[in-house]
Protein backbone atom coordinates (compact mmCIF):
# COMPACT_ATOMS: atom_id res chain seq x y z
CA UNK A 1 0.00 0.00 0.00
CA UNK A 2 1.33 3.27 -0.66
CA UNK A 3 0.43 6.99 1.40
CA UNK A 4 0.10 10.05 -0.85
CA UNK A 5 -0.34 13.06 1.34
CA UNK A 6 -1.42 16.18 -0.74
CA UNK A 7 -1.36 19.58 1.21
CA UNK A 8 -2.90 22.05 -1.14
CA UNK A 9 -2.42 22.70 2.51
CA UNK A 10 -5.46 19.60 1.74
CA UNK A 11 -4.60 16.06 1.15
CA UNK A 12 -3.72 12.57 2.11
CA UNK A 13 -4.10 9.41 -0.14
CA UNK A 14 -3.79 5.89 0.62
CA UNK A 15 -3.57 3.44 -2.25
CA UNK A 16 -3.62 -0.36 -3.56
CA UNK A 17 -4.62 -2.40 -6.31
CA UNK A 18 -8.11 -2.24 -4.64
CA UNK A 19 -8.06 1.36 -4.85
CA UNK A 20 -7.56 4.52 -3.14
CA UNK A 21 -8.58 6.42 0.04
CA UNK A 22 -8.02 10.66 -0.33
CA UNK A 23 -7.79 12.45 2.94
CA UNK A 24 -8.02 16.03 2.39
CA UNK A 25 -6.39 18.05 5.50
CA UNK A 26 -6.34 21.54 5.91
CA UNK A 27 -3.55 23.33 6.86
CA UNK A 28 -4.41 26.82 5.69
CA UNK A 29 -5.32 29.35 8.10
CA UNK A 30 -9.07 29.97 6.36
CA UNK A 31 -11.58 27.72 5.54
CA UNK A 32 -10.98 26.01 1.73
CA UNK A 33 -13.77 24.49 -0.28
CA UNK A 34 -11.92 21.57 -2.38
CA UNK A 35 -12.97 21.17 -5.61
CA UNK A 36 -13.24 17.65 -8.21
CA UNK A 37 -13.28 16.91 -11.63
CA UNK A 38 -13.41 13.07 -12.57
CA UNK A 39 -11.74 12.01 -15.71
CA UNK A 40 -13.80 10.63 -18.59
CA UNK A 41 -14.59 7.32 -18.84
CA UNK A 42 -14.18 6.75 -14.70
CA UNK A 43 -16.99 6.97 -12.13
CA UNK A 44 -17.46 9.77 -10.02
CA UNK A 45 -16.37 10.63 -5.97
CA UNK A 46 -19.29 11.05 -3.63
CA UNK A 47 -18.68 14.65 -4.07
CA UNK A 48 -17.35 16.95 -6.58
CA UNK A 49 -17.04 19.60 -3.79
CA UNK A 50 -17.12 20.67 -0.20
CA UNK A 51 -16.47 22.91 2.66
CA UNK A 52 -13.25 21.80 4.49
CA UNK A 53 -12.64 24.29 7.79
CA UNK A 54 -8.90 25.04 8.81
CA UNK A 55 -7.46 22.12 10.62
CA UNK A 56 -10.34 19.78 9.42
CA UNK A 57 -9.97 16.40 7.14
CA UNK A 58 -12.45 14.42 5.18
CA UNK A 59 -11.81 11.65 3.26
CA UNK A 60 -13.23 10.05 -0.05
CA UNK A 61 -12.35 6.43 -1.26
CA UNK A 62 -11.35 6.20 -5.26
CA UNK A 63 -11.63 2.97 -7.16
CA UNK A 64 -8.60 1.18 -8.92
CA UNK A 65 -8.26 2.88 -12.22
CA UNK A 66 -9.55 6.67 -11.20
CA UNK A 67 -8.33 9.94 -12.63
CA UNK A 68 -8.81 12.96 -11.96
CA UNK A 69 -8.38 16.67 -10.30
CA UNK A 70 -8.69 18.28 -6.97
CA UNK A 71 -8.29 22.22 -6.23
CA UNK A 72 -8.90 24.73 -3.72
CA UNK A 73 -11.40 27.41 -3.61
CA UNK A 74 -11.37 30.12 -1.37
CA UNK A 75 -13.34 33.31 -0.33
CA UNK A 76 -16.54 31.49 -1.04
CA UNK A 77 -19.80 31.99 -0.48
CA UNK A 78 -22.63 29.81 0.06
CA UNK A 79 -25.38 30.42 2.18
CA UNK A 80 -28.30 28.22 1.00
CA UNK A 81 -30.64 31.01 -0.22
CA UNK A 82 -29.26 31.77 -4.05
CA UNK A 83 -26.36 30.78 -6.03
CA UNK A 84 -22.95 31.14 -4.74
CA UNK A 85 -19.57 31.65 -5.99
CA UNK A 86 -15.77 31.78 -5.20
CA UNK A 87 -12.99 34.38 -5.64
CA UNK A 88 -10.09 31.84 -6.16
CA UNK A 89 -10.82 28.78 -8.63
CA UNK A 90 -14.61 28.75 -8.82
CA UNK A 91 -16.24 26.26 -10.41
CA UNK A 92 -18.91 27.98 -11.64
CA UNK A 93 -21.44 25.94 -10.61
CA UNK A 94 -23.41 28.29 -8.10
CA UNK A 95 -23.35 25.54 -5.80
CA UNK A 96 -20.55 24.16 -3.12
CA UNK A 97 -20.71 20.91 -5.42
CA UNK A 98 -18.77 21.51 -8.92
CA UNK A 99 -20.96 19.41 -10.63
CA UNK A 100 -18.85 18.23 -13.28
CA UNK A 101 -17.03 21.67 -13.53
CA UNK A 102 -13.34 22.74 -13.69
CA UNK A 103 -11.08 25.16 -11.68
CA UNK A 104 -11.46 28.59 -13.03
CA UNK A 105 -7.87 29.65 -13.59
CA UNK A 106 -5.90 30.72 -11.60
CA UNK A 107 -5.76 27.53 -9.85
CA UNK A 108 -2.92 25.29 -8.00
CA UNK A 109 -3.82 21.22 -9.76
CA UNK A 110 -3.13 18.37 -8.01
CA UNK A 111 -3.49 15.99 -10.74
CA UNK A 112 -3.85 11.77 -10.36
CA UNK A 113 -4.32 8.82 -12.59
CA UNK A 114 -4.27 5.67 -10.42
CA UNK A 115 -3.58 2.31 -11.14
CA UNK A 116 -2.11 2.59 -14.75
CA UNK A 117 1.33 1.58 -15.91
CA UNK A 118 2.36 -2.43 -16.30
CA UNK A 119 -0.70 -4.96 -14.98
CA UNK A 120 -1.91 -1.42 -13.84
CA UNK A 121 0.43 -0.66 -11.13
CA UNK A 122 1.58 2.09 -11.12
CA UNK A 123 -0.15 5.58 -9.24
CA UNK A 124 1.18 8.81 -11.20
CA UNK A 125 0.40 12.17 -9.65
CA UNK A 126 1.55 15.46 -10.07
CA UNK A 127 0.49 19.24 -8.83
CA UNK A 128 0.47 21.87 -11.64
CA UNK A 129 0.77 25.71 -11.80
CA UNK A 130 0.04 25.77 -15.67
CA UNK A 131 -3.56 27.18 -14.92
CA UNK A 132 -1.57 29.48 -12.50
CA UNK A 133 -1.72 29.52 -8.77
CA UNK A 134 -3.92 30.40 -5.72
CA UNK A 135 -2.87 28.26 -3.23
CA UNK A 136 0.23 25.85 -1.47
CA UNK A 137 -0.02 22.63 -2.46
CA UNK A 138 1.89 19.54 -1.66
CA UNK A 139 1.84 15.90 -2.66
CA UNK A 140 3.92 13.81 -0.08
CA UNK A 141 4.35 10.27 -0.68
CA UNK A 142 5.06 7.01 1.68
CA UNK A 143 5.26 2.92 1.26
CA UNK A 144 6.36 0.95 -1.12
CA UNK A 145 9.01 -1.52 -0.73
CA UNK A 146 11.68 1.07 -1.45
CA UNK A 147 9.94 4.13 -0.21
CA UNK A 148 10.27 5.99 -3.19
CA UNK A 149 7.00 7.56 -3.55
CA UNK A 150 8.24 10.89 -3.70
CA UNK A 151 6.97 14.32 -2.40
CA UNK A 152 6.19 16.81 -4.87
CA UNK A 153 3.99 20.17 -5.10
CA UNK A 154 4.53 24.21 -4.21
CA UNK A 155 4.54 24.96 -0.30
CA UNK A 156 5.91 28.25 -1.63
CA UNK A 157 3.13 31.60 -1.11
CA UNK A 158 3.49 33.05 -4.91
CA UNK A 159 1.38 35.61 -4.69
CA UNK A 160 3.83 36.69 -2.44
CA UNK A 161 6.01 37.04 -5.74
CA UNK A 162 3.65 37.47 -8.43
CA UNK A 163 4.46 39.87 -10.83
CA UNK A 164 2.10 42.82 -11.28
CA UNK A 165 0.78 41.93 -14.85
CA UNK A 166 -0.10 38.34 -13.65
CA UNK A 167 -1.61 39.84 -10.27
CA UNK A 168 -5.12 38.54 -9.81
CA UNK A 169 -7.36 41.40 -8.27
CA UNK A 170 -6.19 42.25 -4.45
CA UNK A 171 -3.05 39.33 -4.85
CA UNK A 172 -5.28 36.27 -3.67
CA UNK A 173 -4.30 34.64 -7.13
CA UNK A 174 -1.23 34.60 -9.99
CA UNK A 175 -2.46 34.08 -13.72
CA UNK A 176 -0.02 31.82 -15.79
CA UNK A 177 1.14 33.71 -18.68
CA UNK A 178 -1.14 32.07 -21.11
CA UNK A 179 -4.09 33.39 -19.05
CA UNK A 180 -2.75 36.63 -19.14
CA UNK A 181 -1.54 37.27 -22.53
CA UNK A 182 -3.02 34.49 -24.37
CA UNK A 183 0.65 34.44 -26.79
CA UNK A 184 1.02 31.17 -28.47
CA UNK A 185 4.53 31.26 -26.88
CA UNK A 186 3.01 31.47 -23.63
CA UNK A 187 0.41 29.12 -24.55
CA UNK A 188 2.19 26.38 -26.42
CA UNK A 189 -0.53 26.59 -29.39
CA UNK A 190 -0.11 27.21 -32.68
CA UNK A 191 3.75 27.75 -34.07
CA UNK A 192 4.67 26.58 -30.45
CA UNK A 193 2.63 23.41 -29.47
CA UNK A 194 5.59 21.31 -29.26
CA UNK A 195 8.05 20.52 -26.60
CA UNK A 196 10.86 21.99 -29.07
CA UNK A 197 8.84 25.49 -30.17
CA UNK A 198 7.70 25.93 -26.75
CA UNK A 199 10.42 26.97 -24.07
CA UNK A 200 9.75 28.06 -20.75
CA UNK A 201 9.25 32.14 -20.18
CA UNK A 202 10.28 34.30 -17.84
CA UNK A 203 7.42 34.22 -15.88
CA UNK A 204 7.52 29.68 -16.29
CA UNK A 205 11.41 29.99 -14.34
CA UNK A 206 9.78 32.38 -11.87
CA UNK A 207 7.04 29.77 -10.93
CA UNK A 208 10.21 26.96 -11.58
CA UNK A 209 12.11 28.95 -9.38
CA UNK A 210 9.92 29.42 -6.63
CA UNK A 211 8.41 25.80 -7.00
CA UNK A 212 10.77 23.19 -8.72
CA UNK A 213 8.58 20.23 -8.51
CA UNK A 214 5.39 21.26 -10.05
CA UNK A 215 4.82 21.69 -13.42
CA UNK A 216 5.57 25.52 -14.73
CA UNK A 217 4.47 25.49 -18.29
CA UNK A 218 2.54 23.01 -21.00
CA UNK A 219 6.15 20.97 -21.75
CA UNK A 220 7.43 21.17 -18.13
CA UNK A 221 8.06 17.50 -18.45
CA UNK A 222 11.82 17.49 -18.98
CA UNK A 223 12.53 20.16 -15.89
CA UNK A 224 10.13 18.11 -12.99
CA UNK A 225 11.41 15.92 -11.04
CA UNK A 226 10.22 12.12 -11.40
CA UNK A 227 10.47 9.19 -8.99
CA UNK A 228 10.72 5.32 -9.32
CA UNK A 229 12.00 5.07 -12.50
CA UNK A 230 8.89 6.42 -14.34
CA UNK A 231 8.58 7.28 -17.57
CA UNK A 232 6.66 10.01 -17.81
CA UNK A 233 9.35 13.40 -16.24
CA UNK A 234 7.12 15.53 -15.12
CA UNK A 235 4.60 12.64 -13.15
CA UNK A 236 5.38 11.38 -10.01
CA UNK A 237 4.64 7.74 -9.29
CA UNK A 238 4.20 5.23 -7.13
CA UNK A 239 4.22 1.11 -7.97
CA UNK A 240 2.67 -2.03 -6.27
CA UNK A 241 1.02 -5.05 -6.46
CA UNK A 242 -1.82 -6.81 -4.00
CA UNK A 243 -1.29 -5.89 -0.99
CA UNK A 244 2.30 -4.20 -0.99
CA UNK A 245 4.18 -1.41 -2.94
CA UNK A 246 7.10 -2.35 -5.56
CA UNK A 247 9.57 0.05 -6.69
CA UNK A 248 8.53 0.07 -10.56
CA UNK A 249 9.80 1.08 -14.09
CA UNK A 250 7.13 1.28 -15.81
CA UNK A 251 6.65 -0.01 -19.29
CA UNK A 252 6.20 2.91 -21.59
CA UNK A 253 4.52 6.71 -21.23
CA UNK A 254 2.04 6.60 -19.23
CA UNK A 255 -1.16 8.72 -19.04
CA UNK A 256 -1.71 11.88 -16.40
CA UNK A 257 -4.49 14.20 -16.34
CA UNK A 258 -3.69 17.32 -18.01
CA UNK A 259 -4.82 20.69 -16.95
CA UNK A 260 -7.84 22.97 -18.69
CA UNK A 261 -4.98 25.38 -19.68
CA UNK A 262 -2.82 25.05 -22.89
CA UNK A 263 -0.81 21.74 -21.68
CA UNK A 264 -3.52 19.65 -23.25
Amino acid sequence: MALFKLFFALLLLCTSTYGAKFTFVNKCEYTVWPGILTGSGTPPLETTGFELPQQSSRSLQAPNGWSGRFWGRTGCKFNGTGPGSCSTADCGSGQVECNGAGAAPPATLAEFTLGSGSQGSQDFYDVSLVDGYNLPMIVEASGGSSGMCAATGCVTDLNKYCPDELKVSNGDACKSACEAFGKPEYCCSGAHNTPDTCKPSVYAALFKMACPRAYSYAYDDQTSSSVTGAEQPGAMSCAHSPGTLRSGSGSGPEPKVKTSGSSD
